[in-house]
Formats: structure tokens, sequence, C-alpha cells
């Protein structure tokens, strides 16, 4: 049997384009959303619109959990026999366990797979696999492509405005006095993965247009100082919104390509609806 040089394994994070999804390479691990006892796969039985109608309706927090190790052996294994090498890009291991459960996965099923750590998620993973595409392209070795990827990594810019309170109040990570502050001050969060793939809060913004001219201010001056030739813009059940703030930037920048995507579920999970985030790579 003819075997194939590079299965790129990636998890549902990501946004996952076109491009990917279409790809005869590209494999991708759900991770997992729950309701209480409930338990959903991301992207396979649960849609966005039933996700955020639970959200908007339900009594329970949702939560996510990482795709177990057996999940990764089971995949390994079958890509290990198909495949020259595995390349594997996955969300922050500061914000998941999935990368533990993958490098756990390789370990067991006694297969030499590249993990990743993206620093990122969403587009960010997505930017970089398509990068590795590109390298493959020129036709670097697995180990030499994944050693450039980790530096693309660091390279990542990032800036995400908090569409609704309500679900960061239901999951915890805000208080009763935060969450009614900060409704009726109507107060717009801006968070931020930083450079150890780490959320960190960067902004507190009255207005919400305040905030999405925040948002176009920072893709402009990344622009000007660092040289970007694509931003991504994702959100959360807000196309129009995002649709709104890609003409804005490229009022402002006529050259730089706008690309609109929607978050996967087991992120708006914890980000909520009406979420927006720019995100893109310098050089």
């Amino acid at each position: 049997m003819n075997t194939r040089k590079i299965a790129w394994v990636i998890d549902s994070s990501a946004f996952v384009n076109t491009m990917l999804k279409e790809h005869p390479d590209v494999y991708i691990i759900p991770l997992n959303i729950h309701f209480g006892q409930q338990q959903f796969i991301d992207g396979v039985d649960l849609t966005s619109e039933q996700l955020y109608e639970r959200i908007r309706n339900g009594t329970e927090s949702a939560k996510t959990s990482q795709p177990s190790a057996g999940e990764f052996v089971e995949l390994y294994t079958k890509l290990s026999k198909e495949y020259e090498s595995i390349i594997a890009i996955h969300v922050s291991n500061g914000l998941s366990g999935t990368m533990s459960s993958s490098l756990n996965g390789a370990q067991i099923a006694k297969v030499h797979v590249e993990c990743v750590d993206s620093l990122s998620l969403s587009a960010g993973i997505t930017g970089l696999v398509e990068r590795g595409f590109h390298l493959e392209g020129q036709g670097l070795s697995f180990e030499e492509i994944a050693s450039s990827l980790r530096i693309e990594a660091t390279k990542f810019r990032n800036y995400i405005l908090i569409g609704n309170l309500t679900q960061l109040y239901k999951g915890g990570r805000l208080s009763s006095a935060q969450f009614y502050l900060g409704s009726l001050l109507k107060i717009k969060p801006i968070i931020q993965i930083n450079n150890k793939g780490e959320l960190q809060e960067l902004d507190k913004v009255r207005s919400h247009k305040k905030a999405i001219q925040y948002l176009i201010q920072k893709v402009i001056a990344s622009f000007q100082s660092e040289g970007v030739e694509l931003v991504y813009i994702m959100h959360a059940n807000a196309i129009e919104q995002a649709k709104d703030l890609k003409d804005a930037i490229q009022l402002e920048l006529p050259s730089l390509q706008v690309s609109i995507g929607e978050i996967s579920s087991s992120l708006a999970v914890h980000a909520g609806e009406e979420t927006l985030a720019v995100l893109w790579y310098v050089k």
C-alpha cells in the first residue's frame, strides 16, 4: 500500500474553513461539550444554533472537556499505516489539556507525532496549518515544518471582545457584583491570548461602539508597524457585526485581506454569544 506524506491533525477548537474541511489529509479530533449530565461532541451532535439556544435559556452552565488519550491512540494508529508522518496542531496547552491527551495518545500508540502547541485557538490554528501546507509544498521534512510552525506560533496577535457577560457569569468567571456592574455600565471586556498561550484581560471599554473602534485601531497599528497580510474576524452568532467590522477595517486598510468565520461551539461555550475577535500573524 502506498503511503501519503503528512497527515495533519487538529482539534475542533480550530476554525475549520473550506480549505481544511475539504483537504484529504486533515483530520479533526472533537472536544466535548457538557450541559449537566448531558455530553455532546463538538461539531457532531450539537449545532451552534442549538448551543446558543441552550446558553440563552438553560439554567446549567456549559462546560468543555478535552478528547481522551484513547481517541488519539485510535486515530494515530490508523494514520501511521496510511502516512509517512503526522503533525498535530492543537489549542494552546495553557487553555486546554488537549495537547497532553495528544502526546499521551501518541506515546501509547508508539507513533512518532510532531505535536505543535499553537499558543492560540480558532483561526490561530488555521493559520498555522495553512503555513504548514506551504512549507510542505517547498519540500521541507515534517520535523522542519513543525519546528518552523513553533516559531510562527509566537507571531500570533489577537484581541477578543466579549459580547455577552451572561455566559461568563454562569460559568463562574464573573461574580454577581461584576456581572451587575458590567451590565449596568455597558462595560465590554477585551481579552487576549498572550505569548504564553494564556488568557489575560487587557481592557474594559465603555460601550460597544468604542470597543469596535478599539479592535480597528489595534489592527491598523499592527499593519503599520509589524506587517500584516491577512486578518481573521471570528464571531459567535454575530455575522452582521462581523461584516460591519470587516467593512470598517478595509475602509482604513483597503489592501488588507480580511476573512470572516464563526468560532467553534467549544469556544462559544466560554466566550458567549456575540463575541467578536480579530486574529492575525505578523511577518
